[in-house]
């Protein structure tokens, strides 16, 4: 959200996107969970999915993820529940156990602080109430029982790459704020993987930064936007959108400089010919199955234009 916007131009603007995602053929939109951050304006997250998905026609929509410590499972199976009855085929639940928020913030959210510790068990009950009925358990979640939403796992570090394997559900890679653990997550996913009745193989999804355009040099100027944001996040300052500058220079500390790329090291930025060069080397190298893409731009038909690009590649 730029400062000086409404939280409603906002999110007129971000339906405008989803609605340009949906027109170019993309797989999927999701919205996070993040509370007490003001520029960041994506709490209510299921309320969001449903809207995007009334107002799109083709393209799923989901949370990327709910963060399930802040939520009762019968809640969320019933809001999803709900979702996936309004619109059949085209919800996806993502699944993280971080609060999305400080620690004041979760305790208002929820006082059980060891909710997160219970992660794994909440994680089996979810897909309890949103399979079939089994006739013996006391809770059913209606609507949600046998709708049987994908569940897709969230991590940043090794934790739910390992439980992603156990049970045998898709996991999501978020390296577009953690690139840390990116490799040994991911080959933890794969070596421990057991089939189960949702995958009979591992299926990595892996989150980037995006910065497209159609120059490399336009790219690099407008990725001063994601540098200052990340900034803000480092210095625990409030994180409005801010627009592009020519140089960061004076902007931050050589050591402020080196986090900042440090957390962004991920990030796809450039032109046509670059972009699709780095990610052929990740999908080498990886083995990724899909990507999905933070696009934080300020301008919003920059913002449209990197999603183009992004499909120019795949012709």
């Amino acid at each position: 959200m730029p400062k000086g916007a409404t939280v409603s131009e906002t999110l007129h603007k971000s339906t405008k996107y989803a609605q340009r995602a949906d027109e170019l053929g993309f797989n999927r939109f999701w919205l996070a969970e993040h509370h007490n951050m003001p520029g960041i304006i994506c709490a209510a997250t299921s309320i969001l999915v449903g809207h995007i998905a009334s107002k799109t026609d083709r393209i799923r929509v989901g949370s990327g993820g709910i963060m399930l410590p802040n939520h009762s499972p019968l809640v969320v199976a019933e809001q999803f529940g709900t979702l996936e009855s309004l619109y059949p085929g085209r919800i996806d639940l993502g699944l993280g156990r971080a609060p999305g928020s400080d620690p004041i913030t979760s305790r208002a959210l929820n006082s059980d602080m060891s909710r997160a510790e219970r992660f794994p068990q909440e994680v089996t009950e979810l897909q309890t109430l949103l399979g079939p009925y089994n006739g013996t358990h006391p809770i059913r979640a209606i609507p949600g029982e046998d709708t049987n939403i994908p569940i897709w796992l969230l991590g940043s570090s090794l934790f739910s790459a390992q439980l992603a394997a156990q049970k045998g559900l898709p996991y999501v890679f978020a390296g577009h704020f953690a690139p840390r653990f990116l490799y040994d997550a991911i080959e933890l996913y794969k070596r421990e993987f057991k089939p189960s009745k949702v995958l009979d193989k591992p299926y990595i999804m892996l989150a980037l930064p995006l910065i497209a355009a159609d120059t490399d040099e336009e790219a690099q100027y407008l990725s001063t936007t994601s540098q200052q944001r990340v900034l803000a996040l480092m210095r625990g300052s409030e994180l409005w959108l801010q627009p592009p500058v020519d140089s960061m220079d004076g902007l931050w500390s050589e050591q402020e400089r080196a986090q900042v790329e440090n957390f962004l090291s991920l990030s796809v930025i450039g032109g046509h010919v670059s972009i699709r060069h780095k990610l052929e080397m990740i999908v080498k190298e990886l083995g990724v199955d899909e990507f999905i893409f933070t696009n934080d731009l300020y301008d919003s038909e920059k913002r449209h234009r990197a999603i183009e690009i992004l499909m120019e590649l795949k012709r």
